[in-house]
């Protein structure tokens, strides 16, 4: 397979993303004894389970690809092969980090570690996600999910890892199980609110050259585009209003498209709590 610039970027995005992970493992988790939640989460419970009640020493590393298999054959299936691919090397280096970088605790406060942590793991996970790859496990998990309902599922992964978490509280002791939910929550919110491909925006423009905006437009984009006619208010000239829903991450590239060829157009911009109807995803690859 050829190497292309894209790929680069991504190889790039994902082993930053890999190491950051990594590091919040060492850094930050450990530290405090937490559990960061999802298959990661699992596989250091059971290595912990093993090695404090059997004397069992399971390596981390293993457990986390042994989870991943099954959701990995799943997402290379039905979201996207280089979607998978990608996400594998992500996981796969989190493996191979994990082995070589030594513990490097930087504080003992709990609120701290799981505040700080959290947020360096969920850019960790955003990391991935911008170049359409992921972590892999409960990542995979989420990313099936909203491909299949067209809506962000991060809040149900949480819920998904506050159960987990609960197990471990009950193993463990409800006081790391508890900074462990409020790790996973900071790591969750810094996601849900960057990770923009399942947000959608209403963009309202009002133009007098509407033909050569939507030809423009159409250029950069597959959403369609509703034309009325109208006059403004003010100046009693004919005006065409047009409106269109996209995803939050091209709001940028439909407003420079719509003013390369109309400067003067007024666009306003809105969020869409839901759609109903017919509504273009754009596919993994």
């Amino acid at each position: 397979m050829k190497l292309t610039l894209k790929d680069l970027k991504t190889l790039i995005y994902v082993t930053a993303s890999a190491l950051l992970y990594t590091l919040t493992i060492k850094l930050f988790i450990n530290a405090g004894d937490l559990l960061p939640g999802g298959f990661s989460g699992i596989s250091l419970l059971i290595s912990r389970v093993m090695d404090r009640y059997y004397g069992v020493l399971i390596p981390f590393s293993l457990l986390y690809i042994a989870f991943n298999i099954i959701p990995t054959i799943l997402v290379f299936r039905y979201v996207g092969k280089r979607f998978a691919i990608f996400s594998v090397i992500q996981y796969g280096l989190v493996a191979l980090f994990s082995m070589v970088i030594p513990e490097m605790p930087i504080t003992g406060d709990l609120i701290l570690i799981s505040i700080f942590g959290g947020i360096l793991g969920g850019f960790s996970v955003l990391l991935a996600l911008l170049v359409n790859a992921s972590g892999g496990g409960t990542d995979f998990i989420a990313i099936y999910a909203a491909n299949t309902l067209k809506r962000d599922t991060w809040g149900y992964i949480l819920a998904g890892n506050v159960i987990v978490l609960g197990i471990a509280g009950l193993l463990f002791g409800w006081d790391k199980a508890l900074y462990s939910i409020i790790y996973q929550f900071a790591s969750t919110q810094v996601v849900s609110s960057r990770h923009l491909r399942y947000k959608q925006t209403a963009l309202t423009l009002i133009t007098e050259h509407p033909d050569d905006v939507i030809q423009s437009i159409l250029a950069t984009t597959r959403h369609g585009i509703t034309k009325l006619w109208g006059e403004g208010g003010y100046s009693k000239q004919p005006k065409s209003m047009l409106y269109m829903v996209v995803n939050a991450f091209e709001i940028e590239d439909v407003i420079e498209a719509a003013k390369s060829v109309d400067p003067k157009i007024f666009i306003a911009v809105n969020k869409i709590e839901r759609i109903i109807g017919n509504f273009y995803q754009k596919p993994y690859e």
